[in-house]
């Protein structure tokens, strides 16, 4: 007798099975209240939003419209006060608290503005440690963290510390050490912000590379112009509101019509 699958993904399994395409990720009216001292501060208002799975979505916005919030949110660091919050068409609101943190260690990778790499470990031993959560054997971590090194043109440097590193390659470790996990999401939050722009190019087209050879989807927090040019879905936040989602298609068309209206002005 063959037993069903179970478990938070058995629902995405066989919506994938049955030919339904299912979003990377997915926000249903989705809000987020804070308690600052006396005061209930709202960050998100009812955000509906569908990340097509396999994309590179930039979101922008001015500083304080929510964007943070909502990467968190997708990032299943913070629970929605409302709404519905789906990863590769799990209901994440609905595990509890250690399945949550088994859920993100497995199926979330993050990059930092900051990079967040630990100064005391290695670029290895940095990308090898959120394998520790998901891979009991040393020597399978190992193997895999130093293949992801490689991938991102690092793995002659895998035993220099951060401080030994120039900003670019530290995003680099950073960058392997999110997809070291074969993630269905990678949450990157400004990643080029403190980098020259050659620098920022040249990671880009290195997120771009691995985006197209794994399949993961990138969702991006970002101001940089380069990224914004790159991305495939353009999302802008304003006072925590979704401004209508504009993809590639979307902006090349309203472009022509932009300047289609010039003509005739």
């Amino acid at each position: 007798m063959t037993l069903a699958p179970t478990g938070p993904l058995a629902q995405a399994s066989r919506q994938a099975l049955a030919g339904v395409v299912v979003p990377a990720a997915e926000l249903v009216q989705v809000s987020k209240h804070y308690a600052l001292g006396q005061t209930d501060v709202t960050a998100l208002y009812g955000v509906n939003l569908s990340i097509e799975a396999g994309s590179f979505t930039v979101i922008s916005g001015p500083s304080g419209s929510g964007k943070t919030t909502l990467l968190n949110v997708l990032g299943c660091l913070h629970q929605p006060t409302h709404g519905k919050v789906y990863i590769g068409g799990t209901d994440v609101a609905t595990l509890p608290d250690r399945a949550l943190s088994a859920f993100r260690a497995r199926h979330i990778g993050f990059v930092f503005q900051h990079f967040n790499l630990l100064p005391v470990l290695s670029a290895l031993e940095n990308v090898e440690y959120p394998l520790q959560l998901i891979e009991p054997h040393a020597d399978v971590r190992r193997e895999r963290a130093m293949e992801a090194l490689k991938s991102v043109g690092l793995g002659q440097l895998a035993l220099r510390r951060p401080a030994e590193l120039s900003g670019g390659q530290r995003q680099r470790v950073a960058i392997a050490r999110a997809l070291v996990k074969q993630p269905t999401l990678v949450i990157a939050d400004e990643p080029t912000a403190n980098l020259d722009q050659k620098t920022g190019a040249e990671l880009i087209a290195l997120m771009r590379e691995m985006q197209h050879r794994s399949g993961t989807t990138f969702v991006f927090s970002s101001h940089d112009p380069q990224l914004l040019a790159d991305a495939d879905e353009r999302v802008h936040i304003v006072d925590g509101r979704v401004v209508e989602p504009v993809t590639a298609s979307r902006a090349a068309n309203l472009h022509l019509a932009k300047g289609a209206s010039h003509e005739h002005g």
